[in-house]
């Protein structure tokens, strides 16, 4: 296969990015540039992210081509993440690569969020390849997935409310932890008994079958409510404070669980023990030591080092060179879209 060197954008939400990826896995140069300010507000302000985007961009791709050592004329094609994500954030990098992409003469390729998660394992593993169980799990998104080749994507459950990120994070803020939640409520968990509170796993149950509509969906919302009441039990106690490690601890505890079960449920129907891992909580420790422990001795857990788990450009670049091979480039009229649909998806969307 002939190789080529995409440049890929991503702009979903906080974090401005560019990578150089020379097909099929040299990641030539890749910046990823976090948005720190958010975490005075507790979370993600749509107006500032954008505005952010717009000041960082042309330096993130300069310093990723020096970082490549890149000219303009070896680009074969741009890739963005066209959706999904915050719409003025995605606006920007869309509109930049639009315009790169066409002073350059070369394709625009649209690229979904979710499916440079999916991709991003494959960087730095090149096993992590379909058939494959896929869990992804970040702070939009909840999908589990079979995956019997790359572009062809069965979906088994989807999140109902409340995706895993998003429970992590508004527990964190419950607890007074900050912004984002996945790291902090972790770090504390170490300090904590997991077992100290039981909260509820929600719509895990063992009198479940594939049938039930509830059998690979997922629900946060109940588990995030369970928490919130803990919390002001404690509080009328006076003593919350000294109990945050062990709320915190037994919070992941479910949640992990949920995640888990539900992912070896789809590993036994599906008859394969090779599970993929991708979006920002698969950076979380617990949760990778816990399917790697439940796919013992048969199975095999794929997922990305920390930098590549949460939003980056080299994933989008990844993905979008998948795209660019199969002859899918961008017409003139593309915009942004936030509810943008997972390509090749099929199953029982909601």
């Amino acid at each position: 296969m002939e190789s080529s060197v995409i440049l890929g954008i991503e702009t979903s939400c906080d974090e401005t990015s560019a990578a150089v990826l020379e097909t099929p896995y040299w990641l030539r140069g890749h910046v990823v540039s976090s948005q720190d300010e958010h975490s005075l507000y507790g979370g993600v302000v749509p107006e500032i992210a954008a505005r952010a985007h717009l000041k960082l961009i042309d330096k993130v791709v300069r310093k990723t081509l020096d970082d490549a050592g890149c000219q303009l004329g070896e680009i074969d094609a741009v890739a963005v993440t066209a959706g999904p994500g915050l719409i003025a954030a995605l606006l920007v990098g869309v509109s930049w690569a639009k315009g790169f992409a066409f002073g350059l003469g070369k394709p625009l390729i649209p690229v979904h969020h979710m499916e440079g998660h999916l991709f991003a394992p494959s960087l730095e593993n090149n096993e992590a390849r379909p058939p494959f169980v896929a869990l992804l799990v970040s702070g939009g998104h909840t999908l589990l997935m079979y995956v019997p080749k790359w572009g062809e994507y069965e979906l088994l459950g989807q999140t109902r409310d409340d995706a895993a990120g998003e429970a992590f994070d508004k527990v964190s803020k419950l607890l007074g932890l900050g912004y984002p939640g996945g790291p902090v409520i972790e770090e504390r968990s170490h300090q904590g008994l997991d077992d100290r509170y039981r909260f509820p796993r929600p719509m895990l149950r063992t009198d479940q079958n594939r049938h039930d509509s509830g059998y690979y969906d997922f629900s946060f919302s109940g588990l995030k409510t369970a928490v919130a009441r803990k919390v002001e039990e404690l509080k009328g106690r006076g003593t919350l404070e000294e109990s945050v490690s062990d709320i915190a601890a037994s919070f992941q505890s479910a949640a992990v669980e949920v995640l888990c079960k539900k992912t070896m449920r789809a590993v036994k129907e599906k008859a394969c023990s090779r599970v993929l891992l991708g979006g920002g909580v698969s950076a979380n420790s617990r949760l990778k030591k816990d399917l790697t422990e439940e796919l013992f001795p048969d199975g095999v857990l794929y997922y990305s080092s920390p930098r590549l788990s949460a939003d980056n450009a080299a994933m989008i670049a990844c993905a979008g060179a998948f795209r660019f091979q199969q002859g899918e480039t961008a017409r003139s009229d593309l915009s942004a879209d936030p509810n943008l649909p997972l390509p090749g998806l099929r199953g029982p969307q909601r």
